[in-house]
């Protein structure tokens, strides 16, 4: 089974703002035409898709997007994606090949979440997940912001020690 670092260099992923490796697979020739309705500025294609990899002790720190995004497990140890809504309660997708353990091959965080990805913290040093992730409408950098660990710690204060984590 290959490593991450092999990973990394095979699929020509690169170092990603919020953490992790990536690079981007497919954006659709198309887009909708948004005039300007919030929350999007512009035009958006109708999807992009990237492969992201994390190691063991990397993180996706909390960020937002516009779009809903899916999540897709390809290779290596489970990942747990935390989801923090704007109303409603924390949750977590773990990403994985093994469904007897709770894992998923598939997950969605809806759009305007605040979401983050970490690989659980009982993995080996040297594990990674390989993942996909499709968004929809496109992914652009303009839709795109880091969450406050403060505005989250007020509004989920059980959940202190992911919101730590992945901030």
């Amino acid at each position: 089974m290959p490593k991450a670092e092999q990973w990394i260099r095979s699929l020509r992923l690169e170092p990603h703002p919020e953490g992790g490796w990536y690079r981007e697979t497919y954006r659709s020739g198309g887009s909708y035409d948004f005039n300007g309705r919030a929350p999007f500025d512009g035009p958006r294609a109708y999807a992009t898709s990237i492969h992201y990899l994390l190691k063991h002790g990397d993180r996706s720190r909390l960020h937002r997007i516009h779009s809903d995004e899916l999540w897709f497990f390809h290779a290596g140890a489970p990942l747990e994606v935390h989801i923090f809504p704007e109303q409603g309660e924390h949750s977590v997708i773990t990403l994985g090949p093994d469904p007897d353990r709770g894992e998923v091959l598939h997950g969605w965080v809806p759009a305007g979440c605040s979401f983050g990805a970490r690989l659980p913290e009982e993995v080996e040093p040297g594990s990674y997940s390989l993942v996909s992730c499709v968004v929809a409408p496109g992914f652009d950098f303009r839709d795109f912001s880091f969450t406050g660990r403060d505005e989250l710690l007020a509004a989920f204060p059980l959940q202190r020690k992911s919101i730590e984590a992945l901030t």
